[in-house]
């Protein structure tokens, strides 16, 4: 069962998300917060998988919000706008978000969006391309391509597709590999890299230099 806390100052909101949540047989939401310090809280008390995470609050920011929850908890934070900025986008990235969906998407795929977030893979919408993730990168201080000194040839073959987008399953196509055999690569690059889930692991291939903006 994933569990969810929804975060935004707008009650009809937090109301017709948890409507459509809570009537999927896999999800179950254990709270609401009006403002980002609410949602900080509430993640302390109650650990949610997964906080759907306006960007705009009083009180507290959802990007500030966002960076307390996860450096804290194993929480996953799919933010939340009305807005396609790319300010929000990097802010959001930088601040750990593993996902970035646009308020007026069609609810199932909001359902979507949970589901795969809290699977541990990235999710943007389908505005938010790749190249913004590729200017985030080329905007933000360059890591060393050391980092990635401890992946294997294969480990860095899959880091490379991750980062331009491919699912498991066209990973696994384009390597002429078992999809299970991707999920235990990409699983091992998530700790020798020390990241949490794709989102994180494509900002890493991007500063390393593995993967070079606007080039596919």
């Amino acid at each position: 069962m994933i569990s969810v806390v929804i975060a935004d100052d707008q009650t009809m909101v937090r109301q017709s998300f948890r409507a459509v949540l809570d009537a999927q047989p896999d999800m179950r939401v254990v709270g609401e917060a009006p403002d980002g310090a609410v949602a900080v809280a509430l993640c302390a008390d109650l650990a949610p998988d997964v906080v759907l995470m306006d960007v705009r609050m009083p009180v507290l920011d959802g990007l500030e919000a966002t960076r307390r929850v996860v450096a804290d908890h194993d929480t996953r934070v799919l933010m939340l706008t009305t807005f396609d900025i790319d300010e929000y986008v990097f802010g959001g990235l930088r601040a750990g978000a593993s996902g970035f969906l646009l308020k007026d998407a069609p609810l199932d795929d909001l359902v979507t969006a949970v589901r795969m977030v809290a699977a541990g893979n990235a999710l943007f919408a389908p505005t938010i391309t790749r190249r913004l993730i590729g200017e985030f990168a080329r905007a933000s201080t360059p890591v060393s391509a050391a980092r990635l000194a401890d992946l294997t040839a294969r480990e860095t073959d899959v880091l490379r597709l991750v980062a331009r987008g491919l699912s498991n399953g066209e990973i696994a196509a384009s390597l002429v590999i078992a999809e299970q055999t991707v999920k235990s690569h990409v699983s091992r690059i998530f700790t020798k890299l020390g990241v949490r889930d794709r989102a994180q692991a494509v900002v890493v291939a991007y500063e390393a230099g593995l993967v070079v903006p606007g080039v596919d």
